[in-house]
């Protein structure tokens, strides 16, 4: 069997914010079709990772390069790197009071498959579809963007934006943060039926628990300590991090060093 590409590629990147480096060398890929974890504890820099892979500009790229799709986009905007197909699931999605989901859907899907005058009904029968799909309430579209919204409302309209848009590679940064047991397994059973149609979609998973990955059953974990990859493994790797906590870690040899 051929070895699938690989999607998104990160070569010894280094990065800092507000002068101060989060990123010393992080190395790692993600071939099309695989679900990656990358497990770190706070302070880690996996959120710094999330937000430099899709172009955050307060976030300086002091080294290293990202390759998407063969292409390197290190120098390319956030709105160039959405427009290639990449997606972030955030971990503290905001609210934009005044715009419906519906609204903001249809601008993204029509940004995103580069059609000026998306479908009303296009977009509405999509909507229903995936709504359904998910287990959603189709009349969630007609609130306004996260205003009001519960922690699993909030992720669950990430993933429903990530079905939507079709992304080649979704990072979905600590999905799991702030939900509960029932709303954990409703995200993680959303991301596996956005999977049944989409068997080339790379997924990179940010989180520092196990229990989102009972879900989703990452083909590689990777460990995250002080701003590099200090291990990389199967899914056991998680279960050892649940263990033995991440201070084990601390000593490890990065990878690639």
């Amino acid at each position: 069997m051929a070895m699938a590409e690989i999607s998104l590629e990160i070569e010894d990147l280094h990065a800092q914010v507000d002068g101060n480096v989060i990123l010393n060398g992080v190395s790692l890929a993600v071939p099309g079709g695989e679900v990656h974890a990358l497990m770190g504890p706070n302070g880690s820099g996996k959120s710094t990772l999330a937000n430099v892979l899709l172009g955050n500009p307060a976030y300086e790229i002091t080294k290293g390069r990202i390759r998407f799709q063969g292409e390197d986009i290190t120098g390319l905007s956030p709105g160039d790197r959405a427009a290639r197909g990449l997606f972030l699931g955030f971990q503290h999605p905001e609210e934009i009071p005044g715009v419906s989901v519906f609204s903001f859907l249809r601008q993204a899907m029509a940004i995103r498959k580069g059609i000026d005058n998306f479908s009303v009904l296009e977009v509405r029968l999509k909507i229903m579809e995936w709504t359904k799909r998910l287990g959603m309430d189709n009349r969630f579209t007609e609130r306004y963007l996260n205003e009001g919204f519960s922690g699993g409302e909030r992720k669950r309209n990430e993933i429903l934006q990530m079905a939507l848009l079709e992304p080649a590679f979704a990072i979905l940064d600590e999905t799991d943060s702030g939900l509960d047991i029932d709303a954990l397994k409703a995200v993680g059973d959303g991301i596996a039926e956005v999977r049944k149609d989409r068997a080339d979609l790379g997924i990179l998973v940010i989180t520092h628990y196990q229990r989102m990955l009972d879900y989703l059953a990452p083909d590689v974990v990777h460990v995250l300590v002080d701003g590099r990859v200090v291990a990389t493994g199967g899914p056991e790797l998680a279960k050892q991090v649940e263990r033995d906590g991440f201070d084990a870690f601390r000593s490890e040899t990065p990878v690639g060093t």
